[in-house]
């Protein structure tokens, strides 16, 4: 059933607000955003923006959080995540640099000091996904439809953190890394079970 009236209209202007972030952060940074610009954006005054976001920061991780909860289907949000939904997360990405700029840039910034809103967020965000995407496979391979050659839990890391870095070669040369199909392959080989051995 569709939803209608205000309550519809609310969650309308809840996405715009968090498409006029996206574009302000990603082009200012965190420190430089100001609430009150959003506001302007988003045709609302500073305190009409408070009544849907209460701080920056909370506005900042719902614009990061957007992006992990986002399923394959754009309009459709869910806090679980699996294989399908990272490779087709790292596909789609090609089609908001501001985004994926965003992201990198903060995902770099959480390294540098414990308590900070990007740290805090990245040290959940992948104990999240890397827990999530690793029950994932952990059911293919009980299934019998991935290999036991190697670990749910590193199979898993192993597939967020090529998923990321392929967003900064793609930021660096857009037009020589296809992120979707690179990520496809390396999944096509974990998932045989092809794995490089070393010897003993």
């Amino acid at each position: 059933m569709a939803t209608r009236g205000p309550y519809a209209k609310g969650l309308a202007k809840r996405e715009e607000i968090l498409d006029v972030a996206l574009e302000e952060f990603a082009r200012r940074g965190y420190d430089r955003t100001s609430m009150r610009e959003i506001a302007r954006q988003s045709g609302l005054s500073q305190a009409g923006l408070l009544h849907y976001f209460s701080a920056k920061e909370e506005l900042f991780l719902a614009v990061l959080r957007r992006r992990d909860d986002r399923a394959i289907e754009p309009e459709e949000f869910s806090h679980v995540h699996s294989v399908s939904r990272l490779l087709g997360a790292v596909e789609r990405n090609a089609d908001e640099p501001g985004l994926v700029r965003l992201f990198v840039s903060m995902s770099a910034e959480s390294a540098v000091g414990d308590g900070s809103v990007a740290h805090d967020f990245f040290v959940e965000r992948y104990r999240w996904l890397i827990e999530e995407i690793a029950t994932d496979i952990r059911a293919q391979q009980d299934a019998g439809e991935f290999s036991s050659a190697i670990g749910a839990e590193d199979a898993a890391s192993i597939l967020v953190a090529v998923a990321d870095g392929l967003q900064l070669q793609w930021l660096l040369r857009p037009e020589s890394v296809d992120m979707g199909e690179r990520i496809s392959k390396l999944w096509a080989v974990l998932k045989s079970g092809n794995l490089p051995t070393t010897d003993s």
